[in-house]
């Protein structure tokens, strides 16, 4: 029988499964939290990880036909690069930031596929707009850094590293390229080189040009060398130019050569800083006015291709021509201090008699200011009578009128002269750069120094006072009939010497650009001023800065440089400073020198005295000076008649570099003591003291040249070694023709 077992009458304990599965799911959301939170941890460094370490180093923002820009996150830099060679135009330092990272930029403007715009840490704005209007193969961009906040300063520099410079202000010791040199951080306007010589002045514009891969030595050709790319052993694979604006450095290879240049907006202040060999630095200030910097950067096919396109659209005016008489007539300073009109008119015509009979033919002579201003006090003269009673007396007529003259006069008045005294007699005291009195509002001519004297200067903005100005240099212009007039103190900023704010019309280089607009206006083709801005095509000459009298790039180096300058800016009608320079105001006394002088200003557009070689030298140096003045007539006056009526109609400089005619050669982009004029003729002088062979290089491999002297034939593209040229020389050739 089975044996049956009694059960507990108590009930079974019953489990509790709500709590477990709630103490499990707590259990597996802790789980969960932490592998998120590790996933999202992994994640946070992955993303700091790409950004920082993964994250390419640069970005395309903008992309055009020929280049585009990228964007260099670790060096701050903007970079103007090829499509498809990842060859490098223009490199744009951004110093205008913090030294910390910038990350991958994002174009705030992508739905236009032709800007780019974004903003830095709430300092400034950028903004980029491609421009494609110019002809195939030429594109710009055009570039615009806003300040956000007051009192941000925007600074770029440009490297001078394998970048040979042109273009910009002209210097006291100018160099071909500006490299060489060293300047102070200072404001970007036209300054008196003759009591500022480390300032910039006489010729100035903010344009650049630069020139990649310059090699300053003949080198064994490389094996690296692309097949039929080089020449005198050296590979011409780049070509750079560029602006005054952030770092610009452009490069190409050999068989695709490319060039850039950039135009800074000349409406807004600029200061800039040369560093010798390193940079060159431009920036705004800062200002509650929250000035941008803006620059327009293009590429094109070569350098000569970009100047021409672009450099010659600085100003979209009318080219006019000056008068040009001046060309077949030697200048000559009259030297002598007179202290009377009668005897001024004396010592002149005793000056012009002796020129003829010296055999150096007609000629002009120029008066500075002060016997300038004999002649225009002569008319009238007040003499005392018997009777104690003064009487006015009416001289004879002038006896200078017959010859060539140019008078001088200036903007300025000495304090201690008589007739500014009797202008502010007359009421004439707001003819003057004043200041207003905040307590009657009257105004107060600023004292400034001209001419080691305290005085006043003209103010250009008063209609009044030009047309005061104007009126008596017009008659005195008739009354002896001079052919050209002189405008001295066309230089410098007034208000900015007195760090007193200027008038919007007279901020920057306004003074100097409104003078040369009013000149033309007021006296025709026939003026001469000392300084220019914004004004290459007006009928304008130009007068060179003062030399020193020696042989370095102050003085008789520094000529050539100055003449590549001047002709690439757009002024090419320019009087260069007389033989032998006259910075210290003496006579020359070293003979070398002199006829070294000479035979360079012979083939300018005017031949410019102050010392009669009769004083400095034998009889010799005269009959020299007699042949080279026959030359100039016969020979190079013809050929700058014709490049002028070129330039007029074309733009293209008369006065050219040697890459003019070789724009991929290397070795072309340092040559400063040769110049082209026009494509017809090359002048190569002697530049160095008591040299009598120099180097040669003869530009254009399709060319020929010819000696002018022998009459020796040798190809271009070319360097002749150790060319003899005598004391009494100057090596010039000849484009032959076929």
């Amino acid at each position: 029988m089975p044996h049956t077992r009694p059960r507990s009458p108590s009930s079974m304990p019953d489990v509790n499964w709500d709590v477990g599965l709630k103490e499990m799911n707590e259990t597996w959301k802790g789980a969960v939290a932490c592998i998120g939170v590790a996933i999202f941890f992994i994640m946070t460094i992955g993303i700091i990880y790409w950004q920082v370490m993964d994250q390419p180093n640069k970005n395309w923002i903008l992309k055009g036909t020929v280049g585009g820009l990228i964007w260099e996150r670790n060096t701050h830099t903007l970079i103007l690069q090829t499509l498809s060679e990842n060859k490098t135009y223009v490199e744009i330092d951004v110093g205008n930031f913090p030294d910390m990272e910038q990350n991958f930029v994002k174009n705030l403007c992508w739905l236009n596929k032709t800007d780019f715009c974004y903003t830095w840490d709430s300092i400034t704005d950028l903004k980029i707009t491609l421009d494609r209007k110019f002809s195939a193969g030429t594109e710009c961009y055009n570039i615009t850094w806003t300040p956000i906040h007051c009192d941000v300063k925007l600074k770029d520099c440009f490297s001078m590293t394998n970048v040979s410079w042109y273009g910009g202000a002209s210097l006291s010791a100018q160099h071909w390229p500006m490299n060489n040199v060293k300047v102070a951080l200072q404001p970007l306007v036209i300054s008196n080189l003759k009591s500022s010589h480390g300032a910039y002045g006489s010729v100035l514009e903010r344009y650049f040009l630069g020139s990649t891969e310059v090699k300053h030595e003949l080198k064994a050709v490389s094996n690296e060398c692309p097949a039929g790319c080089y020449r005198w052993g050296v590979c011409p694979c780049t070509v750079w130019e560029e602006w005054d604006t952030n770092e610009l450095l452009t490069s190409s290879a050999c068989n695709t050569t490319r060039c850039v240049s950039v135009l800074i907006n000349p409406n807004v202040p600029i200061s800039m800083t040369i560093e010798k060999n390193k940079y060159f630095c431009v920036e705004t200030p800062a200002s509650t006015e929250r000035f941008p910097l803006q620059y327009t950067i293009c590429i094109g096919q070569n350098i000569q291709t970009v100047h021409q396109e672009i450099g010659n659209q600085l100003y979209n005016s009318q080219r006019m021509l000056p008068n040009l008489n001046i060309v077949r007539m030697p200048l000559w300073k009259h030297y002598g201090v007179s202290d009377s009109a009668a005897k001024l008119e004396r010592d002149v015509r005793s000056f012009h008699n002796k020129l003829r009979r010296h055999g150096l033919g007609d000629c002009l002579i120029s008066l500075n200011e002060h016997s300038t201003m004999l002649l225009s006090m002569k008319d009238h003269i007040l003499i005392a009578d018997q009777g104690g009673q003064t009487r006015r007396h009416r001289r004879d007529p002038y006896t200078i009128k017959n010859l060539n003259i140019s008078i001088t006069s200036s903007l300025y008045q000495s304090v201690n002269s008589e007739l500014l005294q009797k202008y502010l007699k007359e009421g004439q005291d707001n003819y003057w750069l004043s200041l207003r009195s905040h307590l009657d509002g009257s105004m107060t001519p600023i004292l400034t120094k001209w001419k080691e004297q305290f005085s006043v200067r003209l103010n250009i903005t008063s209609e009044a006072a030009i047309n005061w100005y104007f009126t008596n240099v017009n008659k005195l212009i008739k009354k002896l009939g001079a052919e050209y007039l002189i405008i001295e103190g066309a230089e410098g900023n007034t208000f900015m010497e007195h760090a007193i704010q200027a008038p919007k019309e007279l901020e920057g280089d306004s003074y100097s650009e409104y003078l040369a607009a009013t000149a033309v206006e007021k006296l025709g083709n026939s003026a001469i001023i000392t300084a220019s801005t914004r004004s290459n095509h007006l009928p304008l000459f130009v007068q060179m800065h003062p030399l020193r009298s020696d042989w370095s790039y102050h003085g008789l180096k520094g000529i050539i440089p100055s003449v590549l300058h001047y002709s690439l800016l757009g002024y090419n009608f320019f009087i260069p400073d007389a033989v032998g320079g006259t910075l210290a105001d003496e006579f020359i006394t070293e003979e070398e020198l002199f006829i070294r002088w000479l035979q360079i200003i012979t083939f300018l557009p005017v031949m410019s005295f102050n010392t009669p070689p009769w004083v400095c030298c034998d009889n010799w140096v005269l009959n020299l000076t007699r042949q080279y003045i026959q030359k100039h007539q016969d020979l190079v006056a013809p050929i700058l008649l014709k490049c002028s009526e070129d330039w007029m109609n074309t733009g293209i400089p008369i006065f050219r570099p040697v890459w003019w005619l070789s724009p991929e050669d290397p070795v072309a982009f340092t040559v400063d003591n040769e110049f082209l004029i026009g494509d017809e003729m090359l002048i190569a002088p002697i530049t160095e003291k008591g040299k009598i062979q120099r180097d040669i290089f003869l530009p254009g491999k399709d060319y020929q040249w010819m000696d002018k002297s022998t009459s020796q034939v040798f190809d271009g593209g070319t360097v002749l070694r150790n060319y003899n040229c005598s004391l009494h020389e100057i090596p010039v050739f000849i484009k032959k023709t076929s």
